[in-house]
């Protein structure tokens, strides 16, 4: 049959095919929404966990340049306990230039030594030589620059082993000053060694509070070394308000020390690390190196008055015994009496023997 013979679709047939199609554009419309719809909570959601993840990465590394700064501006010794000072450090403080020591001489510091009144016998230390102690803690800002120059100092008279460095307490004012400890616990006994001198050293405390705020306690003073505190930290050898302070430092029972010299303050060191501090030692004109060796010379005047002027290669030099002749000669002579500190703390009376 052709398509000529063909019946056009009756009007009824049209209506029908017209609803059919409707419906199905209906439902495919339908179709589409629940799709959309279906699709907007899942898109939403993969796009919050994207942001998320973004937003936590972000953070992280916000939190790690924070860090990194806070611990590049913190100095090297003090988080985690004192360290052993490099060899160029090591090298800087305990041999510094003859030249330098004599450029430096006084450094327009002020004389810190006292004259024992007296004066009361020597006080000797565990191998019978003239003892040089020295009371402080690690928290101290001021024993904390003190002990530069102690070290200076003493190694004209002999040799310490290694120095362990550190700082000051980070909440006390001038944070976090550059020093060393001389806390035995880190030595092995084998702080320092001399032909000359006994070099006794006390740290009563730490540098790092704990959660009430208190320092851990290192080291406590033998009942003798706490009766020479109460005898000689006290007026008139520093001010009333100022009795029991820390650094104490006692040359022999001849001169006393209390604090630091005025002309020297933990502020010179402020900021400087150990390396920078060392460098400066070299550099005679420098604040640092006058604050130090100007104070360190006058502490080797002070032993060279209790050694009877050895080593002669440090006690002759013009410097010195310029020093000497500003602060008074001791009174201590060859067959003097001596206090001798023996193994069981206990203070005896001796004829030394020369």
């Amino acid at each position: 049959m052709t398509k000529a013979n063909q019946k056009a679709p009756s009007a009824a047939q049209r209506r029908e095919r017209e609803r059919q199609q409707r419906q199905q554009r209906l439902a495919s419309n339908k179709n589409s929404q629940s799709q959309a719809r279906n699709k907007g909570p899942k898109q939403r959601q993969s796009n919050q966990r994207q942001w998320l993840l973004i937003g936590g990465v972000l953070a992280l590394i916000a939190v790690i340049i924070i860090a990194f700064i806070i611990i590049s501006r913190q100095p090297s010794g003090s988080q985690g306990g004192p360290t052993q000072a490099s060899s160029q450090v090591f090298k800087a403080v305990t041999n510094v230039d003859p030249n330098v020591l004599a450029a430096v001489g006084t450094g327009g510091v002020q004389n810190p030594l006292h004259t024992v009144k007296g004066p009361p016998p020597v006080l000797v230390g565990p191998t019978g030589k003239p003892q040089f102690l020295y009371i402080g803690a690690d928290y101290c800002p001021f024993c904390a620059a003190q002990r530069w120059a102690i070290v200076v100092a003493l190694s004209h008279f002999g040799t310490f082993s290694k120095l362990y460095q550190t700082t000051s307490s980070s909440v006390d004012v001038y944070p976090d000053t550059s020093t060393f400890t001389f806390s035995p616990s880190l030595y092995g006994g084998s702080l320092y060694s001399s032909s000359y001198i006994d070099f006794v050293a006390v740290e009563t405390q730490g540098n790092q509070q704990d959660a009430s705020g208190n320092y851990p306690v290192l080291q406590t003073p033998t009942t003798e070394q706490q009766q020479l505190m109460t005898t000689y930290d006290a007026p008139p050898y520093t001010t009333q308000d100022q009795a029991g302070s820390i650094p104490f430092v006692d040359i022999a029972n001849q001169y006393i020390t209390v604090g630091l010299s005025q002309g020297f303050s933990p502020q010179d060191l402020q900021g400087l690390q150990w390396q920078d501090i060392a460098t400066s030692l070299a550099d005679s004109s420098s604040t640092v190196a006058k604050g130090i060796i100007g104070t360190s010379n006058y502490m080797t005047a002070g032993i060279c008055m209790v050694t009877h002027q050895q080593p002669a290669n440090v006690c002759s030099t013009d410097t010195i015994q310029k020093i000497e002749q500003s602060v008074g000669k001791s009174a201590v002579t060859p067959g003097g009496t001596q206090i001798v500190v023996t193994g069981q703390l206990e203070a005896i009376i001796r004829r030394e023997v020369l």
